[in-house]
């Protein structure tokens, strides 16, 4: 038998939509209501639902945790704007990574790319490892993924475009064609764009994944995750282990999520001229060692974005590395005046945060510097408020965290002074 004996087939996908990205936000899964005329779907709360006799429910529904039609609404939607046949939310992006990763056998093998987000590889190398399944890690998964497969072993390809939180790319469909070729699922956590910038299914990805909490929900008021797929086995599969695990978000939460999801377009738009006008600036700075921002021509992966991302955006996700190491990063994060100092991110606000110290902080140090988290780099979430405002809050942070200290060692002043 060759390796190609085995190959992945592409699923059915579904077919393709009548209207624009923005109609589908807004109406995809959005039925009215038929017996109230309600625009906006109801809440369902309910835990349990009557039967009229044994085992045949009213409805589709019998209990809460397998099936809510607030949750349902919300994954139509969802799979309307990734272009999926399915979706499925769970009850954050770490559970839809566990179920994910629960699909597979033990003895399995998964190649990752080395700079994902915490939480992931927490999972990884902490959980996965206990129930026999091997993680990989690649900091340049194009080059080496043929080189990293074993075969009959490794079942899953994950990755990370743009990676977190050095923003560096994939090319998708390079991956892929490679992984199914050895009949390899692929796996594309796209959180840092939103299905409105990127849909990684169109480019040969198996699943797609997202923490609901960031750009999808968009008001950092929800805890949530979904996988978006096109596969009729992947369905039985996942959705069981949805139900059998329970890692299912509360009705209230779907509808959240849903609300949010009505802007995403708006945002997304709105985070990308921000970004962009943040990421200028920094790169122009003298004060800064690198930026790490794919909407710039500097990036080293900006032709990926220019064929993966629509109209090759660069969403509002940036970090940037500055003169002075940790010191300096700290003093930069409590300095903004904009931009809060918090973890998380894709809100309507703006956020700052230290990876190192912060959201990667589990990572070793020696893991984190080979994948670019050094202890001086810093990570920004551009909101959607005045671009200017933000331009503005860098530039000023960025004086009292280099430039300031300096002039104070100058003077013989010890300790940061705002």
């Amino acid at each position: 038998m060759t390796q190609f004996d085995k190959s992945i087939e592409t699923p059915p996908r579904a077919p393709s939509p009548v209207h624009r990205f923005g109609t589908l936000a807004v109406h995809a899964g959005s039925p009215h209501d038929p017996v109230t005329g309600a625009v906006i779907e109801p809440i369902s709360l309910s835990t349990t639902f009557v039967q009229t006799g044994v085992s045949r429910p009213v409805g589709l529904y019998e209990y809460s945790r397998s099936g809510n039609p607030n949750r349902d609404n919300f994954e139509k939607a969802v799979a309307a704007l990734e272009h999926s046949r399915y979706a499925l939310a769970f009850s954050s992006g770490s559970a839809t990574t566990a179920t994910i990763l629960q699909s597979l056998a033990s003895g399995s093998h998964v190649v990752s790319v080395s700079d994902v987000y915490g939480g992931t590889h927490r999972y990884f190398t902490k959980v996965a490892a206990a129930h026999g399944v091997q993680v990989t890690f690649s900091p340049s998964i194009e080059i080496d993924i043929a080189d990293l497969i074993r075969p009959g072993d490794t079942k899953l390809i994950w990755i990370e475009s743009p990676s977190n939180p050095t923003l560096s790319l994939v090319d998708i469909r390079a991956v892929a064609t490679i992984a199914h070729q050895h009949g390899i699922m692929v796996v594309v956590d796209n959180t840092f764009l939103s299905p409105y910038i990127q849909n990684p299914l169109d480019h040969g990805a198996d699943i797609v994944v997202h923490s609901v909490t960031k750009y999808i929900n968009g008001h950092s008021d929800v805890l949530m995750g979904v996988a978006a797929f096109n596969s009729d086995s992947l369905k039985d599969r996942l959705s069981f282990l949805q139900n059998a695990i329970g890692a299912v978000p509360s009705p209230f939460d779907c509808w959240l999520a849903h609300r949010g999801l009505k802007t995403l377009h708006l945002r997304a738009r709105e985070a990308t001229v921000n970004a962009t006008a943040v990421a200028l600036a920094l790169e122009a700075s003298p004060n800064v060692i690198a930026v790490n921002y794919p909407g710039l021509n500097s990036h080293p992966h900006r032709y990926i974005a220019t064929k993966q991302h629509r109209k090759g955006m660069g969403g509002g996700m940036l970090s940037f590395r500055i003169k002075g190491g940790k010191e300096a990063a700290e003093r930069f994060c409590e300095s903004t005046q904009v931009f809060t100092l918090a973890e998380s991110l894709g809100g309507v606000e703006s956020l700052v945060e230290v990876p190192s110290s912060m959201t990667h902080a589990g990572i070793p140090k020696e893991q984190r510097e080979a994948a670019g988290v050094f202890d001086d780099l810093v990570r920004l979430s551009c909101g959607v408020e005045d671009a200017e405002d933000l331009r503005a809050d860098v530039l000023q942070a960025l004086e009292k965290a280099v430039v300031l200290p300096k002039i104070n060692r100058l003077n013989g002043v010890n300790g940061f002074s705002s």
